[in-house]
């Protein structure tokens, strides 16, 4: 379905969801479709993608929580994998490797400090797996101190370092040892932390949990815990690592080097699944890695497609600077919003973020709801946050342009605007404490949504009909 194609009918775009919904998730069209998310992609290029019925252009502001940081459809990236498939597969996992080797160099060039050792992953999730063993391992300790609202993956240690209950509550028990204090607060941590402590796992700016940056106090102090207990810092550079911050990686904002750093999602564009465990040149860890080589196997992570992806990716990052465009147009994007949160006081409640990972709060949880729904009216995917739904995250490509950020601007302001048309119905309703609880529920949400969107088919279908008439 990529290139030049013509578009697709409804009758077309309605057999594919039905499909989809049989063979992969009903629930998952159900919420698209009610929310005007019922897109299919085609033309990725750049900041977004058309939708192969419609022809609208999306602008993508999700870029599935940072993969696309490089942009949609990247042409460098692409060229790199398409010669070497001429001659590589993934190859495997047990053997050395040129095109590994080569990559874990590169990438040891631009992480911080001495974190220049590295295991590979697939994914994010696993990655956090691997970051969490090494730390228990290497310790000989069992207890990990996470953040509530945190978000770390759906496997193993990750689904039981997730700081939401929303996550977990499904498959416990889970993995025993784990404890939840407050992001943002040392003392928290500090009451929590003892000679048990394998490692304090966190995003230095919280994603899923509603873009909470930790602040230069918070992660110093964290550091030196760590240093007078001897356990092992995690940071989960899984969204904010590639520039998404304004900065190659967010902990060099506060100069703060962790012990183990998980990295994935924007790490290979995008274009080929690749994650990794980068880890401090320490003995405590290189010891327990050279004594345990097998502890953390993955026999796609690492491959040598995915190292010479990454390599490219890296070196598009750093030939093009893109952690500079990303603080440069974050700026203005920031700037826009906090003008938008000071028009509409009654709506949105606090813009925050670094860099091109920028939050927008509202005062009420269905309004994150509401303007996702609005947003894809007038073309742009956006999603809010699954740890703090009243939180609409922003996460462009970070190769977008100032003319691109204008655009952007320009339609999340006519999409407020659209959402107010609804407030003078629910703003009376969110008064109502029992009515407030139904309409920040998603099921409700969807139901509401679902209704909505039936009579907006029905009344487009009668337009054309009318419109039909009338040409006869």
């Amino acid at each position: 379905m990529e290139g030049p194609f013509l578009p697709m009918s409804m009758k077309e775009k309605k057999t594919i969801f039905r499909m989809f919904a049989g063979h992969i998730s009903r629930g998952q069209v159900k919420l698209m479709r009610a929310a005007h998310l019922d897109f299919l992609e085609t033309q990725r290029k750049g900041i977004g993608f058309k939708d192969a019925q419609s022809q609208r252009f999306i602008i993508d502001c999700f870029t599935s929580a940072g993969c696309f940081n490089v942009g949609r459809g990247n042409e460098e990236i692409i060229s790199a994998i398409d010669e070497a498939a001429k001659d590589l597969d993934m190859g495997s996992s047990c053997l050395t490797s040129h095109h590994k080797l080569a990559f874990a160099k590169k990438l040891a060039s631009v992480t911080p400090g001495d974190l220049t050792r590295v295991l590979f992953s697939a994914g994010g999730g696993e990655a956090i797996d691997g970051a969490i063993k090494l730390a228990r391992g290497a310790t000989g300790h069992n207890e990990v101190i996470s953040m509530i609202k945190a978000y770390h993956g759906h496997s193993g240690f990750s689904l039981s370092a997730n700081g939401k209950e929303y996550y977990r509550h499904l498959f416990e028990p889970l993995m025993p040892g784990f404890s939840f204090v407050p992001f943002g607060d040392l003392d928290a941590v500090r009451r929590q932390a003892s000679d048990k402590t394998a490692a304090i796992i966190l995003e230095p700016v919280q994603g899923e949990g509603g873009i909470f940056v930790g602040d230069d106090f918070y992660l110093r102090g964290l550091r030196q815990l760590c240093d007078d207990l001897g356990i092992m810092l995690i940071f989960d550079e899984i969204q904010t690592g590639f520039g998404r911050t304004g900065k190659m990686f967010a902990s060099e904002h506060s100069g703060v080097i962790p012990d183990i750093m998980a990295i994935a999602k924007s790490v290979s564009g995008g274009l080929y699944p690749t994650a990794a465990v980068v880890y401090r040149d320490i003995p405590v860890l290189v010891d327990f890695v050279d004594k345990n080589p097998w502890f953390h196997r993955c026999f796609s992570g690492g491959s040598d497609l995915g190292c010479v992806a990454a390599s490219r990716v890296l070196d598009y990052f750093i030939k093009n600077r893109l952690w500079e465009n990303a603080e440069r147009m974050g700026v203005i994007l920031k700037e826009a919003l906090l003008q938008l949160q000071r028009e509409n006081p009654k709506i949105i409640r606090e813009i925050r973020g670094r860099g091109l990972m920028i939050g927008i709060e509202y005062l009420d949880e269905y309004m994150g709801a509401l303007m996702a729904d609005s947003l894809s009216k007038h073309g742009i995917f956006a999603v809010y946050s699954g740890n703090q739904p009243q939180v609409m995250r922003f996460m462009l490509p970070i190769t977008i342009t100032r003319e691109e950020i204008e655009r952007v601007i320009v339609i999340t302001r006519a999409a407020v605007a659209t959402m107010k048309v609804f407030l003078p119905l629910t703003e009376p309703l969110a008064k109502i404490p029992g009515v407030r609880l139904l309409l920040n529920n998603i099921h409700v949400q969807i139901t509401v949504f679902e209704w909505i969107r039936l009579f907006e088919d029905l009344f487009a279908s009668f337009k054309k009909s009318r419109a039909g008439e009338v040409r006869q």
